[in-house]
């Protein structure tokens, strides 16, 4: 059985596409040119469209018309790792991929406040619900790209113990980790994660660029991290955009070196990683 009209339309479309006779950020013949080239009717076009929409690879932009969608290399994040390592952190493990990759990274200033504890955050610290924490917000970007949004939660106690960087609104050199164990003796030994799906809220949208239809999800991540006493220290929440992020979670002996599989970045698989001391 022949394929619809539609499909034709729209693989041949993508075609042009993926030989670059179409570049990204070209715009689409309109509606109706489509329709006299192809001779064919407005609802068939308009669904071959709508095909090429859903694979990520045109966009229509009200008022304006139809575009190649920018491409955009995804990134592999690696959600495992040694949590009792000194000097080896989130931030640093992220750099380090970075670097290796050879692409050039980017973080926003650093945002600070001070708020209650909504029940989430005080479920996931095990303390009172409007309790004061800590929060610091970053962004970070890769090659000018937005690529994640981190936000973690510290329980106040540490700034009343001494640990007042926290409250600043720099970048603390080392990591929040790092600067924990050295100056309260606070040793991570473990974390956990959890990660959920879902569409972006309007921020995210408008951060990451992501159409305004809520196709492109976002991963969510929830990192608690856990001291040698099974206390919890901190929250870490981290948005992650499905068109540009990929995780590896490696468990067991690993050679060093060893690639991870590649998929040629149409899929983004997804991770649940939980690392323990």
């Amino acid at each position: 059985m022949p394929d619809p009209i539609y499909r034709r339309i729209a693989d041949d479309l993508r075609r042009q596409i993926e030989t670059g006779e179409l570049r990204p950020g070209d715009q689409l013949k309109t509606e109706i040119e489509l329709r006299d080239h192809y001779s064919a009717s407005r609802n068939t076009i308009r669904d071959a469209i709508k095909w090429l929409i859903t694979r990520g690879l045109v966009e229509t932009r009200p008022g304006q018309g139809t575009f190649v969608t920018e491409r955009i290399d995804s990134f592999i994040s690696t959600l495992t790792g040694d949590p009792t390592q000194s000097g080896l952190n989130d931030e640093t493990i992220y750099l380090a991929e970075v670097a290796a990759s050879g692409r050039v990274p980017k973080n926003s200033p650093t945002q600070v406040e001070i708020r209650k504890a909504n029940a989430v955050i005080a479920d996931a610290l095990r303390i009172d619900e409007g309790a004061q924490v800590v929060v610091r917000r970053q962004r970070r970007f890769l090659d000018g790209t937005p690529f994640s949004m981190l936000t973690s939660y510290y329980p106040m106690t540490l700034v009343e113990r001494g640990a007042v960087e926290l409250i600043r609104a720099i970048a603390i050199e080392g990591g929040a980790v790092e600067y924990l164990r050295n100056n309260l003796g606070i040793s991570q030994v473990g974390y956990r994660d959890l990660i959920a799906v879902r569409a972006p809220d309007p921020n995210e949208t408008m951060f990451f660029k992501l159409p305004d239809d809520g196709r492109v999800p976002v991963f969510q991540i929830f990192r608690v991290g856990f001291d040698e006493n099974g206390d919890r220290f901190r929250l870490t929440v981290t948005i992650y955009p499905a068109d540009r992020n990929r995780f590896l979670v490696k468990v067991g002996k690993v050679p060093e070196g060893e690639q991870p599989m590649t998929d040629g970045g149409e899929h983004t698989p997804l991770a649940m990683n939980e690392a323990a001391g």
